[in-house]
């Protein structure tokens, strides 16, 4: 518990006094934000709003969990993990990967960056590496980070993969989380403040199976998670980093996260979920992000065979600014729908638990 809350500390700590300093930065050198000219109207006025502040975000995740792993050390001494270091490598490696796109923006004054093909490659770059990484480093209870069977809330015995197929998910895992992220990144302090409730939920998820490991006391409803306090740390980092960065995100945002921020959070739900064998559960926790990648993919499949949309415009969010809801009630409903959907993760993630334990007199 010491570990969590001083990566939770000093991440919010660092998050709140970074972006400012990025905000005067970008400022000064005019590294603002080009808005796409058939979003609604009312974003017009955002142009030049500076960007990338999702450095902020990867720097106070960084200095969270290294504060709390030489609190650890010198306490426990119990040093960094495998599975968050590959978590927080993801994370970084995706958020590079956003740079680049924040990047050629600005540096073209466009509000697109990347080819599609462009940012695909780095996605998958960065998820093999991982997926390979992740089956290696068995630790002293014979584990490894992730594993080659699909999990709801703990592996399906019953469904082995090859490695190949394992390689083949995480790429799968990775590109969908880290676009979903980049999708929803459209009104200030959505994707921040969704990203809290997530990684909160999952903080709680985490504690949880370090609680009843496998590995501690195995007992019936055990979990087999290789490093579930480390994890723990990695989501505490995280949900603080989103809250520091949402002070000045708010509506009005001072300061854009890009897709350096947005990719690279992405990615940290797409390595919990496989690290922590939750990648359907993670699903039900992230239904938000679900939902506005699919509002996406649904638009373009209906206008391509009826050449009719089913929103004024996708992502979803957007639909509703056009109907005529402000922005702000647009976010703080959809932060609702945030919440309504990580507890709903939690409460599967608990029921079947009690179902596992088995009946109790």
């Amino acid at each position: 518990m010491r570990q969590i809350l001083v990566a939770a500390l000093v991440a919010l700590v660092v998050s709140i006094t970074v972006t400012p300093l990025l905000i005067r930065l970008f400022t000064r050198r005019r590294l603002g934000q080009a808005i796409r000219s058939d979003g609604p109207a009312s974003h017009l006025a955002k142009h030049g709003t500076p960007t990338m502040g999702g450095v902020a975000i990867l720097v106070a995740l960084w200095c969270g969990y290294g504060a709390a792993t030489l609190v650890g050390r010198h306490f426990e001494g119990r040093g960094p993990s495998a599975s968050g270091l590959l978590v927080l490598g993801l994370a970084t490696a995706l958020g590079a990967v956003g740079f680049v796109d924040d990047a050629v923006k600005l540096s073209q004054q466009r509000s697109l960056g990347l080819t599609a093909s462009g940012k695909i490659v780095g996605q998958l770059c960065a998820a093999v590496v991982f997926g390979v990484l992740a089956l290696q480093f068995r630790g002293g209870s014979g584990l490894t980070p992730g594993s080659k069977q699909i999990s709801i809330v703990r592996d399906i015995s019953t469904v082995s993969l090859a490695v190949a197929g394992f390689l083949l998910v995480v790429c799968l895992i990775v590109v969908a989380w880290s676009n979903a992220v980049n999708i929803t990144d459209g009104l200030d302090g959505l994707a921040a403040g969704s990203m809290g409730l997530a990684l909160g939920s999952y903080l709680l998820i985490t504690f949880w199976q370090y609680a009843h490991a496998c590995a501690t006391k195995a007992v019936p409803g055990c979990y087999t998670v290789r490093d579930p306090l480390d994890l723990s740390v990695v989501c505490a980092a995280g949900a603080a980093a989103c809250v520091g960065f949402l002070w000045w995100n708010a509506a009005p945002a001072k300061i854009f996260m890009g897709d350096t921020g947005s990719l690279a959070l992405g990615g940290l739900l797409a390595g919990l979920s496989i690290t922590t064998r939750t990648e359907l559960l993670m699903v039900a926790v992230g239904a938000l992000f679900v939902a506005e990648i699919v509002s996406v993919a649904l638009q373009i499949v209906m206008f391509r065979t009826t050449r009719t949309r089913v929103f004024k415009m996708a992502p979803f969010h957007h639909h509703f600014e056009l109907t005529g809801w402000p922005e702000t009630t647009v976010i703080i409903r959809f932060w609702l729908l945030a919440a309504i959907s990580a507890a709903t993760g939690l409460l599967f993630f608990y029921a079947e638990h009690l179902a596992s334990t088995g009946p109790r007199h």
